[in-house]
């Protein structure tokens, strides 16, 4: 397998290993990272933080200088030593930097009122970093006992004086409630966490699907000529974004064990056995836009090319097409007159 560098275009050649990627146990790793974690389960990187932003980049020995990408804010680098859980797997690039831009470009275009200067700046900038971003993904076993109740419906025929004063009658819906409880079972696989929080997650996580099928072990030799943001929501914060996450499929689950016509949950309480994770990275390509002091972050699946991100408004053009508007339905109130 060949990776192209996105500045000087020169392939690289990287050894795709066969070794499979293996899901880690939660606990014992846990129990391992508040004593001394087993040699090569973890790693030490050097590290800078904007001091805009927050977000934590691990760099090259070699590097000096730089701009965040989140933010584009300049940083001349005082690296820190860092220990962390080693990624297991990643996925590659698979949209290179022209194509990443020509998606910003066609995103740029289908925003409604954005000003002219994003235009030119999706069109001129060249301000696109390729960003590895940290994810955890859990597998678990759950059952959930809850106490809640049954609807069913029935109708009654009821009796009722029109506005013309004559008698009609209705048939009116109500529902009998029956108490119910009981215990459900769920199987997840792969529930996927993003591991940071310097760009919004409504924005990363629209991001998704991701090919995870197609993950492969960890080389360093992918990090070339990218950069890569380390988690910094830990592993068992990050386990319990990931039960909030699949909360909704256990309350589903739940409701259909109940049956009925309606149902409703009074409490639940849920126990998550064989609890596994892995530390992948994934790909993006991220920019940054000023426009009246506040910056504005785009995100783009290196994957898939989905574009995700902030935008802003220009004003002019809103006025505009309101006075437009007004403009429009004032002639065609004069023409009917």
């Amino acid at each position: 397998m060949s990776l192209t560098c996105p500045y000087c275009d020169t392939k690289n050649e990287i050894e795709v290993s066969d070794a499979p990627v293996e899901e880690q146990d939660f606990e014992l790793t846990l129990a391992e990272l508040e004593n001394n974690p087993p040699q090569g389960s973890t790693v030490e990187v050097n590290e800078v933080k904007c001091d805009a932003c927050g977000a934590e980049f691990a760099i090259s020995s070699d590097t000096q200088a730089g701009e965040c990408a989140y933010c584009a804010t300049p940083f001349v680098t005082e690296p820190h030593c860092e220990t962390i859980l080693k990624p297991q797997a990643l996925l590659p690039f698979h949209i290179d930097r022209k194509q990443g831009k020509e998606r910003f470009k066609s995103w740029v275009s289908g925003l409604w009122f954005a000003p002219n200067k994003l235009a030119e700046y999706a069109r001129t900038s060249e301000k696109l970093q390729g960003i590895y971003l940290a994810h955890w993904t859990y597998d678990s076993d759950t059952s959930t006992n809850y106490m809640g109740s049954r609807g069913e419906h029935y109708y009654v025929t009821e009796h009722y004086t029109d506005s013309e004063g004559k008698s009609r009658t209705r048939r009116k819906r109500k529902t009998r409630w029956y108490p119910c409880t009981g215990r459900v079972y769920n199987k997840f696989d792969d529930i996927l966490v993003v591991a940071n929080d310097s760009l919004p997650r409504k924005y990363t996580e629209l991001l998704e699907p991701w090919d995870l099928k197609n993950l492969v072990s960890y080389s360093d030799e992918y990090l070339s000529g990218f950069q890569s943001e380390r988690y910094s929501v830990g592993l068992k914060s990050g386990f319990q974004l990931a039960k909030k996450q699949v909360d909704p499929v256990i309350r589903d689950t739940i409701k259909q064990h109940i049956g009925g016509d309606e149902q409703r949950i009074h409490n639940k309480y849920s126990s998550w056995q064989d609890v596994s994770y892995k530390h992948i990275l994934l790909p993006v390509w991220v920019t940054s836009y000023r426009f009246k002091e506040k910056v504005y972050r785009i995100v783009i699946n290196a994957r898939t090319g989905e574009v995700q991100g902030e935008r802003p408004y220009s004003v002019i053009k809103i006025t505009l097409a309101v006075l437009t508007v007004i403009a429009v339905i004032s002639g065609i109130v004069w023409y009917f007159k």
